[in-house]
Protein backbone atom coordinates (compact mmCIF):
# COMPACT_ATOMS: atom_id res chain seq x y z
CA UNK A 1 0.00 0.00 0.00
CA UNK A 2 1.25 3.36 -0.93
CA UNK A 3 2.12 5.83 1.70
CA UNK A 4 1.76 9.33 0.30
CA UNK A 5 3.11 11.38 3.37
CA UNK A 6 6.32 9.58 1.71
CA UNK A 7 5.74 10.72 -1.48
CA UNK A 8 4.51 7.21 -2.60
CA UNK A 9 1.96 7.01 -5.60
CA UNK A 10 -0.63 3.82 -6.39
CA UNK A 11 -0.80 2.96 -9.80
CA UNK A 12 -2.74 -0.41 -10.98
CA UNK A 13 -1.13 -1.91 -14.18
CA UNK A 14 -1.39 -5.06 -16.05
CA UNK A 15 -3.89 -6.02 -12.97
CA UNK A 16 -1.21 -5.38 -10.51
CA UNK A 17 -1.17 -2.51 -7.84
CA UNK A 18 2.46 -0.97 -7.96
CA UNK A 19 3.58 2.15 -5.88
CA UNK A 20 5.45 4.98 -7.17
CA UNK A 21 8.09 7.22 -5.46
CA UNK A 22 10.83 9.27 -6.77
CA UNK A 23 13.20 9.28 -4.25
CA UNK A 24 17.02 11.01 -4.39
CA UNK A 25 18.41 8.17 -5.74
CA UNK A 26 15.28 7.68 -8.63
CA UNK A 27 15.60 11.51 -9.27
CA UNK A 28 19.62 10.98 -9.91
CA UNK A 29 18.94 8.16 -12.01
CA UNK A 30 16.56 10.31 -13.89
CA UNK A 31 19.32 13.07 -14.39
CA UNK A 32 21.60 10.58 -15.92
CA UNK A 33 18.88 9.54 -18.22
CA UNK A 34 17.57 12.16 -19.17
CA UNK A 35 20.82 14.06 -19.67
CA UNK A 36 19.67 16.78 -17.25
CA UNK A 37 22.69 18.86 -15.66
CA UNK A 38 20.71 19.06 -12.15
CA UNK A 39 17.51 18.97 -10.49
CA UNK A 40 16.48 22.07 -11.79
CA UNK A 41 16.89 20.99 -15.58
CA UNK A 42 15.41 17.98 -14.58
CA UNK A 43 12.13 20.08 -13.17
CA UNK A 44 12.41 22.17 -16.45
CA UNK A 45 11.88 19.07 -18.54
CA UNK A 46 9.13 17.53 -16.60
CA UNK A 47 7.31 21.02 -16.56
CA UNK A 48 7.53 21.10 -20.62
CA UNK A 49 4.50 18.62 -20.46
CA UNK A 50 6.21 17.35 -24.09
CA UNK A 51 7.88 14.01 -22.67
CA UNK A 52 8.72 11.07 -25.47
CA UNK A 53 8.00 7.64 -24.86
CA UNK A 54 11.34 6.67 -23.96
CA UNK A 55 11.37 9.73 -20.96
CA UNK A 56 8.22 8.32 -19.81
CA UNK A 57 10.06 4.19 -19.81
CA UNK A 58 12.87 6.08 -17.86
CA UNK A 59 10.56 8.29 -15.14
CA UNK A 60 8.26 5.33 -14.72
CA UNK A 61 11.49 2.64 -14.70
CA UNK A 62 12.85 4.93 -11.91
CA UNK A 63 9.60 5.42 -9.80
CA UNK A 64 9.00 1.93 -9.71
CA UNK A 65 12.58 1.31 -8.53
CA UNK A 66 12.13 3.70 -6.13
CA UNK A 67 8.89 2.71 -5.10
CA UNK A 68 10.99 -1.31 -4.20
CA UNK A 69 10.25 -2.64 -7.38
CA UNK A 70 12.53 -4.57 -8.89
CA UNK A 71 12.25 -4.16 -12.68
CA UNK A 72 14.75 -2.58 -15.52
CA UNK A 73 13.97 -0.32 -18.05
CA UNK A 74 13.18 -3.21 -20.61
CA UNK A 75 10.76 -4.32 -18.14
CA UNK A 76 8.96 -1.40 -18.14
CA UNK A 77 8.77 -1.06 -21.53
CA UNK A 78 7.01 -4.44 -21.80
CA UNK A 79 4.13 -3.13 -19.08
CA UNK A 80 0.74 -3.36 -20.99
CA UNK A 81 -0.95 -0.27 -20.86
CA UNK A 82 -4.72 -2.02 -20.35
CA UNK A 83 -5.77 1.22 -18.57
CA UNK A 84 -4.67 3.90 -20.67
CA UNK A 85 -1.80 6.14 -20.74
CA UNK A 86 -3.77 8.84 -18.83
CA UNK A 87 -3.76 6.36 -15.58
CA UNK A 88 0.45 6.34 -15.86
CA UNK A 89 1.00 10.05 -16.55
CA UNK A 90 -1.48 10.86 -14.13
CA UNK A 91 0.07 8.90 -11.31
CA UNK A 92 3.73 10.06 -12.72
CA UNK A 93 2.38 13.69 -12.36
CA UNK A 94 1.21 12.77 -9.13
CA UNK A 95 4.94 11.51 -7.88
CA UNK A 96 6.71 14.67 -9.86
CA UNK A 97 4.87 16.81 -7.96
CA UNK A 98 5.06 15.09 -4.31
CA UNK A 99 8.91 15.30 -5.37
CA UNK A 100 9.11 18.26 -6.46
CA UNK A 101 6.45 19.97 -4.95
CA UNK A 102 3.32 21.80 -6.06
CA UNK A 103 3.15 24.24 -8.51
CA UNK A 104 2.96 28.05 -7.24
CA UNK A 105 -0.23 29.80 -8.30
CA UNK A 106 -0.08 32.85 -10.66
CA UNK A 107 0.19 36.02 -9.18
CA UNK A 108 -1.32 37.39 -11.80
CA UNK A 109 -3.88 40.87 -11.08
CA UNK A 110 -6.84 38.23 -12.06
CA UNK A 111 -5.86 35.31 -10.12
CA UNK A 112 -5.56 36.62 -6.16
CA UNK A 113 -7.64 38.77 -4.21
CA UNK A 114 -6.52 42.62 -3.36
CA UNK A 115 -4.77 42.51 -0.33
CA UNK A 116 -5.51 45.36 0.83
CA UNK A 117 -9.25 46.04 -0.41
CA UNK A 118 -11.19 48.85 0.40
CA UNK A 119 -12.77 49.58 3.93
CA UNK A 120 -16.17 51.03 4.50
CA UNK A 121 -16.24 54.08 6.23
CA UNK A 122 -17.71 54.07 9.98
CA UNK A 123 -21.00 55.74 11.24
CA UNK A 124 -18.24 58.13 12.85
CA UNK A 125 -16.18 58.62 9.83
CA UNK A 126 -19.34 60.06 8.04
CA UNK A 127 -21.46 61.66 10.28
CA UNK A 128 -20.44 65.18 11.10
CA UNK A 129 -19.19 65.99 14.54
CA UNK A 130 -21.68 67.27 17.24
CA UNK A 131 -20.84 70.27 19.26
CA UNK A 132 -18.64 70.00 21.84
CA UNK A 133 -16.82 67.04 21.21
CA UNK A 134 -13.63 66.57 19.89
CA UNK A 135 -12.12 64.08 17.57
Amino acid sequence: MANRRRGEVPLDLGGERLTLCLTLGALAELETALGAPDLAGLAERFAGGRLAARDLIALLGAALRGGGHDIDDAGVARLPLAGGIEAVTGALGEALAAAFGEPAPDPSPDSSPDPCPPREATSRETSPPSRGTRR
